[in-house]
């Protein structure tokens, strides 16, 4: 090992980082430790990706019904519930073919903004994976990009409970 590389790990570990470039050092540490890549077709980079979409689906799709899974209220005028999830292979430009798992609601009505129905392409979903661990934007700036990326409306608290989840 280089006598620096020791040296730059001690002031790393001196200084406080932002909890999104925390939690980034230790997926990756943990990664590391557990012999994972982090880029190729099982990468952490690949199962990062996995993990936003999916929570961001799912905080959508929380957002459309009007209650986290299994916590309905009992008596409100609405049966519709969460029924199951569909697979689906997104292609990403970084990390290649992604498969996720896109929640359904029994009455059909829920269309996700984040992975559009019949959308297969992901052009820019990496630089929102990194705009929301790394960036530290703000809220309010992490719904604007989506809406410029996508043209989709993401309320500033699903994005609050998407990094939520994601930095947790």
């Amino acid at each position: 090992m280089d006598p620096h590389e020791s040296d730059k790990r001690d002031e790393l570990a001196g200084r406080q980082l932002p909890p999104e470039q925390a939690a980034a050092a230790a997926m990756v540490a943990e990664a590391r430790q557990r012999g994972l890549e982090l880029t190729g077709p099982d990468g952490l980079l690949k199962l990062f990706t996995k993990n936003v979409l999916e929570t961001a689906l799912n905080e959508e799709i929380t957002e459309h019904l009007g209650h986290e899974k299994n916590r309905a209220e009992p008596g409100r005028q609405s049966a519709n519930v969460r029924n199951g999830a569909r697979a689906k292979t997104v292609i990403s430009d970084a990390v290649g073919e992604v498969r996720i798992d896109v929640p359904r609601d029994r009455e059909g009505t829920f269309e996700p903004q984040i992975v559009k129905k019949r959308q297969r392409r992901l052009t820019d979903v990496d630089e929102i994976v990194l705009s929301l661990y790394a960036k530290g934007l703000t809220t309010g700036e992490i719904s604007a990009h989506f809406a410029e990326i996508y043209g989709a409306s993401i309320s500033r608290e699903t994005v609050s409970r998407i990094t939520d989840k994601v930095v947790a």
